[in-house]
C-alpha cells in the first residue's frame, strides 16, 4: 500500500532567522535553512527549506551578492510576519512540513 505524504501547516516559526554563511540560514535551534529568492509580478519572495548541513560544512564569509540581496536577519513578529534588519516586514505565506521537510515562503510586504 502506498503512503500518502503527509502535509502539515505549521504555526510555530522560528523566531530568529540568521545568516551563517552563503545561502545557508541557521534559526534559534540551531537549525540550518537553505534559501530561494525569488521575484514573481514584481513581488519579492524567499523560499527557506530547512536541511541540515553540518557546521564543518557551512564556509564562514558570506558573499557580496549574498548580503546585498538577501536580510542578513529575520525576528519574528505578530501577526505572522518577520521583520528584517533593514525594519522590512515579511508576510509569512505559508510554513508546511511534508515527509519531514519543513519549507517556510516570506513575501516582502509593501506598503502596511
Amino acid at each position: 500500500m502506498v503512503e500518502l505524504p503527509s502535509k502539515v501547516h505549521l504555526t510555530s516559526h522560528p523566531v530568529c532567522v540568521r545568516i551563517r554563511g552563503p545561502s545557508v540560514y541557521e534559526d534559534e535551534k540551531q537549525r540550518t535553512w537553505l534559501h530561494l529568492f525569488m521575484e514573481t509580478g514584481g513581488v519579492l519572495q524567499v523560499r527557506l527549506h530547512q536541511e541540515d548541513i553540518p557546521s564543518g560544512y557551512i564556509p564562514l564569509t558570506i558573499s557580496l551578492l549574498t548580503s546585498s540581496t538577501m536580510p542578513l536577519m529575520w525576528k519574528i513578529q505578530p501577526g505572522n510576519q518577520y521583520l528584517d534588519c533593514m525594519f522590512w516586514f515579511w508576510c509569512i505565506v505559508h510554513h508546511i512540513r511534508e515527509d519531514n521537510m519543513e519549507e517556510m515562503v516570506l513575501e516582502l510586504m509593501k506598503d502596511l
